[in-house]
């Protein structure tokens, strides 16, 4: 064997043992990386909002920004950290902080319902609202499930009503001349399109659908607030007022924080947040919670 293929084995061997190495250290990263992960799993799956180990307490379950599904002041986050409150022994009140103008109306009635099922089986936990900046349509549809509204002078109440948004573009497809090209079942299926003529026929159809959720509104508002609203025609055509109106008004109770409420009317003032809350644990599991298990664990994922 002549010194170039003496030079040429060497280089290669040297070369597949610096391989064996870098594929060694890779795997031994990997192996770290996904230990990671599964202990951020297990850390996400495994931790409590809300200790059961602490003293009396109030609880706060925040509704927090646009009411609707897939967002963070969904229905179903928010009915479980109601759920986790009422069921620890510590708990002595609850309040329920509302920042938000509204959103769904199926989001906001399902909390609604939720919250009056749980004082139902609950009768000697008391809930209360407290409004800090707005409470306004859906937020005020989840408010008045509750024992008592308080809100800061300040605060925006109201907008008890339901609106459908939408554009038409007829006149400019027109003026373009452009024509619209749409084939349908049904003679009403495209009525809300807005590169088509809404005909008499179907915005009456339009505005009884938001008629029959606005009534479902007002009886919620009614059924909650009781003899404390006053009779006032504006309080259901959609206006919003101040804290200081709203108290006039009946559609609240009077002024209070977070703090002063656990303080002064619950009694406990030490406050623990039951909200859901999606950490870096939680946004581990979504993204890559699938994956890891598969390759960690073995798993069959269909």
């Amino acid at each position: 064997m002549d010194s170039i293929e003496q030079n040429t084995l060497s280089e290669l061997a040297r070369d597949s043992l610096i391989e064996q190495r870098r594929a060694r250290r890779w795997k031994i990263f990997f192996r770290f990386t996904y230990l990671l992960i599964a202990a951020l799993i297990f850390f996400t799956l495994t931790r409590d909002n809300g200790s059961k180990n602490t003293g009396p307490h109030t609880a706060v379950v925040d509704v927090n920004g646009v009411i609707a599904s897939g967002a963070p002041a969904n229905a179903y986050d928010v009915i479980e950290g109601l759920e986790r409150a009422f069921s620890n022994k510590n708990v002595k009140g609850i309040i329920i902080r509302i920042n938000s103008p509204g959103g769904s109306p199926v989001q906001s009635e399902l909390i609604n319902q939720e919250i009056r099922r749980l004082r139902s089986l609950n009768a000697e936990m008391p809930v209360y609202a407290v409004v800090e900046d707005i409470c306004a349509s859906g937020g005020y549809y989840v408010a008045v499930a509750v024992d008592q509204i308080y809100v800061a002078p300040s605060s925006i109440v109201g907008s008890i009503g339901v609106r459908m948004d939408g554009f038409e573009f007829t006149e400019a497809l027109d003026s373009l001349g452009i024509k619209r090209r749409l084939l349908t079942a049904g003679e009403n299926k495209a009525f809300l399109d807005p590169f088509s003529p809404m005909k008499p026929a179907q915005q009456r159809h339009a505005k009884s659908i938001l008629d029959n959720i606005h009534k479902q509104f007002i009886d919620a508002v009614t059924a909650g607030r009781g003899e404390r609203l006053q009779q006032n025609p504006d309080i259901f055509s959609g206006l919003v007022w101040t804290g200081e109106q709203s108290i006039e008004l009946g559609l609240v109770d009077g002024y209070g924080s977070v703090l002063s409420v656990s303080r002064d009317i619950i009694g406990a003032q030490e406050v623990i947040n039951y909200s859901i809350q999606e950490g870096f644990g939680e946004r581990i599991v979504r993204k890559f919670g699938a994956e890891i298990l598969y390759k960690t664990m073995g798993y069959n994922l269909y």
